[in-house]
């Protein structure tokens, strides 16, 4: 089969012919139908984040339909229709091995350390398996499994954004997009979009958000008290992985409110005296990924018509044009959502 790989010793991405993956015993093969194209990926290819092993398949947004099955799965069959988690557990560490892989402490990521799908088949385990119904579009489908869930499990778990509470969601990219629709989904009752593209500004308005901003122009602090009536946000989220964002985010909080980090980035950090922190009882958040169950969640908002995708898959591409589709995103070459590959 096709598949494109990267190599980190000479950080190469490159399309060549494998030999199609045979399932393990608790594993299915998944024809690929949509794989979606992330910064997380881009990041990977040009060296801003450390590769995690020598080679390996991209690709940890995927949807498609199941092929062939392992000898011990049940409950799937090919033909069916699936969304792929982005991750599986380790089966290694000392939670994996006392029965708690839902606390695996090594979890291992889908495209960096192990192969992904931007492939014509990939093999997973079948617990990160949820299936989608006919009505839905795989190409829609693939972007659940980080554009939206990435930024779904930080606002409604891990910010724990009540009804009625303000959020500033900072780079209105493929994440930042989706967070402004769960802000709206969850019931934010104000909405401030940050962007230093025009265009992004003016998505994320269409979207639902109620002011947004440029981070370039202006004091965007002060801009943000005014319009919160001197109170600030309740949650910041620094979608973009940045030390400058998450002051300014930070600098925006409300007393006892929440940042959260979504975008990674090996940026150093530094916000300033602590004690600012202590007087107005703020909070400092990581986050990284989502759960299983918050896929489930996603799948059926998706299809009851909750959550609108429409506008998210900005191209479809052939596997053959991976390294153009991944140029594009790096350059924010016509600012898309999400290019989404095709096998």
């Amino acid at each position: 089969m096709l598949a494109a790989r990267f190599r980190s010793s000479d950080r190469s991405l490159f399309l060549t012919e494998v030999e199609v993956p045979e399932p393990g015993p608790l594993e299915v093969v998944v024809k690929v139908e949509a794989c979606g194209i992330c910064l997380s990926d881009v990041h990977m290819i040009d060296g801003s984040f450390p590769a995690l092993i020598e080679e390996v398949t991209p690709g940890h947004e995927s949807a498609g339909v199941i092929a062939k099955t392992g000898e011990l799965v049940q409950g799937w069959k090919p033909g069916d229709r699936v969304v792929i988690m982005a991750g599986r557990v380790c089966m290694r560490c000392e939670n994996c091995r006392t029965g708690r892989m839902d606390a695996c402490l090594q979890p291992e990521l889908m495209g960096f350390q192990y192969d992904g799908a931007w492939a014509e088949y990939v093999v997973v385990p079948y617990f990160t398996l949820t299936p989608v119904p006919d009505a839905i579009d795989l190409e829609q489908a693939c972007v659940l499994v980080d554009a939206v869930a990435t930024p779904y499990a930080a606002i409604t778990e891990r910010a724990q954004l009540r009804p009625g509470e303000s959020i500033g969601l900072w780079g209105i990219g493929g994440l930042g997009t989706h967070a402004v629709q769960v802000a709206r989904l969850v019931g934010a009752g104000f909405i401030v979009a940050v962007d230093p593209l025009p265009s992004a500004r003016d998505r994320a308005l269409k979207l639902g958000a109620d002011v947004a901003l440029d981070p370039l122009e202006g004091d965007v602090v002060a801009e943000v008290r005014r319009l919160t009536g001197g109170r600030g946000l309740d949650v910041t989220l620094d979608l973009v992985g940045s030390n400058k964002v998450l002051q300014q985010g930070v600098g925006c909080l409300a007393p006892a409110g929440r940042a959260v980090m979504v975008g990674i980035s090996i940026d150093p950090l530094e916000l300033g005296p602590s004690i600012l922190l202590a007087v107005q009882r703020q909070t400092i958040m990581g986050h990284l990924g989502y759960s299983k169950k918050n896929i489930d969640e996603l799948v059926t908002l998706l299809s009851s018509g909750r959550l609108d995708l429409t506008a998210s898959v900005s191209d479809v591409i052939p596997l053959e044009q991976v390294p153009e589709g991944v140029r594009r995103l790096a350059d924010k070459d016509g600012d898309p959502v999400r290019i989404v590959v095709k096998p």
